[in-house]
């Protein structure tokens, strides 16, 4: 088999983003190249809490996720496989009044993008979901949405773009990048060198080092998630359920997979780094979040933790992604630095930079995300076409 280290398009990073955008280049006959520094899903794609969820996200990205949303129900037609999606619900309680207000509020503008959901008042929550404790007295529903398995996804894009045609190299760090002439080059670490005239970054916590190499720097920090399993109980679970709060000690989430274990996380981030890569799990953030369980849902604090984990995922200040092409560069592109919340919309985002690389334009909304919003004076933007 041959093995070119020239293609029509290069891509930085093999988390779900980098994947499906392979995926999707294949399917318009785009040749592909993709670099991962480990494996294709390792890293943020991989470890998260698995939620296929829409609502709850900011409005901007709606478009985006409902994109997503119809990329995760063709995935065994696209794929071959589901990886483990299920979709039984995604359900948002509240406490108080004002928590139930703001969610009302999503509701009415969330249905101007098309998603519907159904709000509950607490006697309806407490007859569908007798498991929740006596402060939620309210909740939103969206029926459509679930959750999957982080640890399948990814890799399935990768495998099907690979049986597509793209050459996906793993365990291949790449050193710099530079444009010397019309084409991209990556210079990696054991010496090969790949080129392209198309160039995408989508290494997630790492992409804020790449883009500064395109004097494009961003202010990307770097955290990782607090995950924790239960041993099984009983299925009675059914959505996957969150807390809608202001603050992040209160916004635990929790879902059941069908042999019975609780996945839960959220409450606190630890300080996770890129050189060297670490990821801790803080034992105090899984004692907060069985403090919170303990509000929602009494029951789960009577299982036993049997593991935790947590990743390296990046974020961006204002909580939305860097996605688009660059403002500095013609041919380079982005997608990296999801905050946390890139699973579900992850297919929608290769959907979305194929269509963008393969024709110039795409009919999703992507430019709230746009990196020449950190631009300073002296950088020199480019006209490219972001819709």
């Amino acid at each position: 088999m041959s093995n070119p280290t020239q293609a029509d398009v290069l891509i930085i990073g093999g988390g779900i983003m980098g994947a499906s955008t392979a995926f999707f280049l294949r399917q318009r006959g785009v040749s592909v190249i993709l670099l991962e520094r480990w494996l294709v899903g390792q890293q943020a794609s991989g470890v998260n809490f698995g939620n296929v969820r829409r609502q709850g996200r900011f409005l901007s990205q709606l478009p985006l996720a409902n994109r997503a949303h119809r990329v995760w129900l063709r995935l065994p037609e696209l794929l071959g496989e589901d990886a483990e999606l299920v979709r039984a619900g995604h359900l948002r309680c509240a406490y108080g009044q004002e928590g139930a207000d703001r969610m009302e509020v999503y509701a009415r503008e969330a249905r101007d993008y098309g998603l519907n959901l159904e709000l509950l008042s607490t006697a309806a929550m407490r007859s569908r979901y007798p498991f929740l404790g006596p402060e939620v007295i309210a909740g939103s529903l969206s029926a459509e949405d679930g959750h999957a398995n982080p640890r399948l996804a990814a890799p399935a894009f990768g495998r099907a773009a690979a049986r597509a045609g793209a050459h996906i190299h793993e365990n291949t760090e790449v050193k710099s990048l530079s444009k010397d002439g019309v084409d991209f080059r990556a210079v990696c670490a054991d010496g090969r060198e790949f080129t392209a005239p198309v160039m995408l970054v989508s290494s997630g916590a790492w992409g804020a080092k790449m883009s500064a190499q395109f004097n494009e720097p961003v202010p990307l920090v770097v955290r990782g998630p607090q995950m924790a399993v239960t041993e099984p109980m009983p299925y009675i679970v059914g959505p996957s359920i969150g807390v809608a709060a202001t603050t992040l000690e209160e916004t635990l989430y929790f879902r059941q997979v069908k042999r019975g274990n609780i996945v839960m996380g959220g409450c606190g981030r630890s300080n996770s780094t890129t050189e060297p890569r670490t990821a801790p799990v803080l034992p105090e953030h899984t004692l907060t979040q069985f403090k919170q369980m303990a509000r929602l849902a009494p029951v789960v604090t009577k299982l036993n933790i049997i593991r935790v984990w947590s990743g390296v995922e990046g974020y961006m200040p204002d909580d939305l992604p860097v996605m688009g092409p660059s403002a500095t560069t013609p041919g380079l592109h982005y997608a990296f630095g999801f905050c946390g919340a890139g699973f579900q919309i992850g297919p929608g985002v290769g959907e979305t930079m194929a269509e963008l690389i393969a024709t110039g334009a795409t009919d999703t909304p992507i430019a709230p995300f746009s990196i020449a919003r950190y631009a300073t004076p002296a950088q020199a933007p480019v006209a490219q076409a972001a819709a």
